[in-house]
């Protein structure tokens, strides 16, 4: 039998979790031709998911959980959950049920035909529709930008990766990845699973301003150089326009020495113009210099409080016999 694991990312969704696992075990059972394990990585909550996936683990052999000691953000957590998997397919299921576990099938069907990775990409969505279009204009922007890389539209990470995509993604030995990128960048052949994103369930949305700022800064810096150049078009066009400028003042200026006066307001809104570029090009090129800061720390992607239900340390490779007696207790 094929092992699937199933990784699920976590932070205050104590009123989720119970159901998504309740839901991707009814659907593996139903199944009933694979051996399964579902980890759930716990970004160190401050309700009471943890105490409930202990309850569920205690039940469950193949549920696993994974603590941490602090909050290490939405990108290290579920990558270093990613990393923990040792199936022969590994599913990213995001807990607040906006994705629907009942697509893993789909999934796992594309799978068995052969195709190593099966995103699922939400057609529509039940969330307010000036976000839904603000995404989709960002996967266009991304899209437009990639250097030689084809990304994919409307895929937030949600899918089906076969074990060489897993142990590829681990080469890349990126402290702060950007998964979709990644997954992009491999480049083996895929199939798309469209979907229907469903609203949140229970909680409250841990995106803000930052955050989304934040993954699409990474995405736009991880797979492209075109701000960057940018930057440097726009010097040399700057550089261009003032000499002309220059030149085409000098000129009027001798043509018309008594009757041409500038005042000071234009140059004083060329000086500001000039010094909001300057700022905007620096924070550009501070997005690159932050990412090689990251890269240099080469900092662990998340530090383990305690782990749950695992016969195996972090990063050592799982022996077949452990996977099919967690399964057979758990069922």
């Amino acid at each position: 039998m094929k092992t699937i694991s199933v990784v699920t990312p976590c932070f205050n969704e104590e009123g989720n979790v119970r159901e998504v696992y309740e839901r991707v075990r009814d659907l593996m059972l139903n199944l009933g031709k694979y051996r399964y394990e579902h980890i759930f990585i716990d970004n160190a909550s401050r309700d009471t998911t943890f105490a409930v996936l202990s309850e569920i683990a205690a039940a469950d052999s193949n549920v696993k959980v994974i603590r941490n000691a602090r909050n290490f953000g939405h990108v290290r957590s579920p990558m270093h959950a990613l990393l923990q998997a040792r199936g022969d397919a590994v599913i990213a299921l995001m807990s607040d049920l906006q994705d629907p576990p009942e697509v893993l099938a789909q999934l796992l069907e594309a799978w068995e035909n052969g195709i190593p990775i099966v995103i699922a990409v939400k057609h529509q969505s039940r969330e307010a529709a000036p976000m839904f279009m603000v995404r989709k204009l960002f996967y266009r922007l991304v899209n437009r930008l990639a250097d030689d890389i084809e990304t994919y539209e409307n895929f937030t990470g949600f899918g089906l990766y076969d074990r060489q995509v897993i142990d590829l993604v681990r080469q890349f030995g990126d402290p702060y990845p950007y998964f979709r990128g990644m997954i992009a960048e491999i480049g083996l052949p895929h199939a798309e699973v469209e979907y229907v994103q469903q609203r949140r369930k229970s909680g409250k949305s841990k995106n803000n301003f930052y955050t989304l700022y934040d993954l699409a800064m990474l995405g736009i810096t991880k797979l492209s150089k075109v701000p960057l150049r940018l930057v440097t078009f726009s010097g040399f066009a700057g550089s261009l326009l003032s000499l002309l400028g220059g030149m085409a003042y000098f000129a009027y200026k001798l043509l018309f020495w008594h009757e041409f006066t500038l005042g000071i307001a234009p140059i004083a809104i060329g000086m500001f113009f000039l010094g909001s570029l300057q700022l905007l090009f620096m924070g550009i090129i501070g997005e690159y210099i932050g990412n090689i800061h990251t890269q240099v720390h080469n900092r662990p992607l998340v530090v383990e409080r305690e782990r749950l239900n695992f016969q195996y340390e972090p990063g050592e490779p799982l022996p077949r016999s452990a996977l099919a007696s967690g399964a057979a207790a758990g069922r």
